[in-house]
């Protein structure tokens, strides 16, 4: 089967080790069962990959990819949850169970025409969704919804307040998207005029260059910043708001600001992907209040490298979807 792979690690240079070809077809063990893909979508956590981070030498050659929506062999729409882990290992939650790994890691990923996935993994696809809409929920709106929706602390009928950081992410597009029609006020924060361009016209309430003074303190900060923007988000909020943090894009050691979080009583809270539970959560909050993920473009599987190298570049914001064909 047709297959995008990672045949060889470079840390300075990842897409010299990107294969695009003829690769096994999956044998799924049991409890585990093949779905035809019909659209997967890219995440930077391909890129780390190919750079190593996360997976070892020994396990190349590497079938990438964590996102997938397509068909079971008994006809079942589905989107596919990336995460392989035992909820009974983590109290209900596989994403607390310590030997937890994400597709493309341990097991082959799903930038393919077929990929084998544990059967406990496997979520409804609603009709409301297109396959590649579908495709990009798993890893960056999954996080995104955690977030949001779980970790925050914002009031579930509404009215809360939410700084998203670094808009054009992946995670924090979703952020925005989810924040508001949960009803909340969104400010948003990018060094990119553009990105700032278009994130107001999904919806933001405001929008500012980083580091800007806000209109008023927020009850939570979506953090995937890190660095150079941890100072700001710690000033951003309101006394005895929370900073959800998921990832540090531009360094991960910001300075701490312990002065100003324990006088104002603030909370870091650590988020890491999300259950099936929330997953099945997510594609039903879609399906309800119609949002969507931006698609940014849509690629044959064969042609994968042009999306690889448009993520590794940056000139993204909205997701790039692959399909097989």
């Amino acid at each position: 089967m047709l297959a995008v792979a990672a045949v060889a690690l470079h840390p300075d240079s990842p897409l010299d080790g990107l294969d695009i070809g003829d690769r096994p077809e999956p044998t799924p063990p049991d409890g585990w069962t093949t779905v035809e893909v019909r659209a997967a979508s890219l995440n930077h956590h391909d890129l780390f990959s190919l750079r190593g981070v996360g997976l070892p030498a020994d396990r190349l050659p590497m079938i990438l990819g964590c996102d997938a929506a397509g068909v079971t062999a008994e006809g079942e729409e589905v989107v596919v949850h990336a995460v392989i882990g035992d909820p009974a290992a983590g109290g209900g939650d596989e994403t607390l169970d310590p030997r937890r790994t994400l597709l493309s890691e341990l097991h082959p990923g799903t930038l393919a025409q077929r990929v084998a996935v544990p059967r406990r993994n496997l979520v409804p696809k609603p009709a409301e969704l297109s396959w590649e809409e579908a495709a990009c929920l798993p890893t960056a709106w999954l996080t995104a919804y955690r977030m949001v929706v779980s970790r925050s602390g914002l009031p579930a009928a509404g009215g809360g307040s939410v700084l998203v950081q670094g808009a054009g992410g992946g995670v924090a597009t979703a952020a925005l998207l989810i924040a508001k029609a949960a009803g909340h006020t969104v400010f948003v924060t990018s060094r990119d005029e553009d990105k700032r361009r278009r994130a107001a016209a999904l919806g933001a309430d405001a929008v500012f260059e980083p580091g800007a003074r806000l209109p008023a303190r927020v009850d939570a900060v979506i953090e995937t910043v890190g660095a150079a923007t941890w100072g700001h988000s710690v000033r951003s909020l309101r006394p005895g708001g929370r900073i959800v943090v998921s990832g540090a894009t531009s360094g991960p050691n910001p300075p701490a600001e312990l002065t100003r979080i324990f006088f104002l009583q603030l909370s870091v809270i650590g988020s890491t992907m999300g259950s099936r539970g929330e997953l099945a959560d997510l594609v039903g909050f879609l399906a309800r209040t119609g949002i969507r993920p931006p698609v940014q473009e849509v690629r044959p599987l064969a042609q994968a490298r042009g999306a690889f190298e448009r993520l590794a570049a940056g000139d993204v914001f909205g997701k790039l979807v692959l399909v097989p064909g």
